[in-house]
């Protein structure tokens, strides 16, 4: 397989570093694209690779990366739209943490694929990967915010993957629970109680794995054309009981959450 010309946003760190690192391993040539000036170039600089610092959930920010994709890469082959946030917890989250969390885990995806589906064809096909969450299949007890803006970038996904599966663009959506990453370590110090109880469901649901995991997992779904990519192989059964008994399920949930003391 000839070296492909990837993307990925949020590599500075965590999920998206380990995919980063994951493809160079392969062979291919990665832009890897970060807030974060000083980690995201310490990273390229260490894997020998291409860099972007800027805002990959905004027009203009997209529109750059893009541009620097195609003078350093020539083309884009994989996009991996990993950049994401957790912020907002309960019904206090703001209209801010709203607007934030749906601009980041969303419309980030929108604006790259208006940008790059286009181009791709049967002819010259493409990769669309987004990192969503086991959220955006199941829930996210104590964030409506992180909850409802990835079940958004699945469901975009899932269109995007409907609408132009059969020309020549492929999809995955990675959705793993617990990774072991920096906004992972971040809630430990939560200290509000929906706050705590967001960060505690995802450590009590299931084992924290590694993002090198995640990353081999969601490279093992595009290999095999599968749509989603799931390191938690338990989020898969929970899903299928979700649509099975919804009633059920959302009992369950709530017992859940009152075993957390939410």
């Amino acid at each position: 397989m000839s070296a492909r010309r990837c993307v990925v946003t949020g590599a500075a760190g965590g999920i998206g570093l380990a995919i980063a690192e994951a493809l160079v391993e392969r062979g291919d040539r990665v832009l890897l694209a970060d807030l974060d000036e000083q980690r995201v170039a310490e990273a390229g600089e260490r894997l020998g690779q291409p860099w972007f610092a800027g805002d990959v959930a905004s027009e203009a920010g997209v529109a750059a990366l893009i541009e620097q994709a195609d003078a350093e890469l020539g083309g884009v082959d994989v996009f991996v739209a990993n950049a994401g946030i957790f912020r907002g917890f309960g019904l206090d989250a703001d209209e801010f943490d709203w607007s934030l969390s749906l601009d980041v885990n969303v419309m980030a995806h929108v604006r790259a694929a208006r940008a790059l589906v286009p181009r791709w064809s049967v002819e010259s096909p493409g990769v669309f990967a987004v990192t969503a969450s086991a959220a955006g299949l199941l829930t996210q007890l104590g964030s409506p915010t992180y909850s409802v803006s990835k079940r958004a970038a699945v469901g975009f996904a899932e269109w995007l993957a409907a609408t132009y599966g059969d020309r020549g663009v492929q999809v995955a959506a990675l959705c793993p629970m617990g990774v072991a990453t920096p906004m992972a370590e971040a809630g430990e110090t939560a200290t509000e109680p929906d706050a705590r109880l967001a960060h505690g469901s995802v450590a009590a649901a299931g084992e924290t794995l590694a993002p090198q995991e995640a990353a081999r997992v969601l490279l093992e779904a595009i290999d095999e054309g599968r749509f989603l990519a799931l390191p938690h192989e338990s989020v898969g059964t929970m899903y299928a009981r979700k649509a099975q008994d919804t009633d059920h399920w959302l009992s369950g949930m709530q017992r859940f959450r009152t075993s957390l003391g939410g």
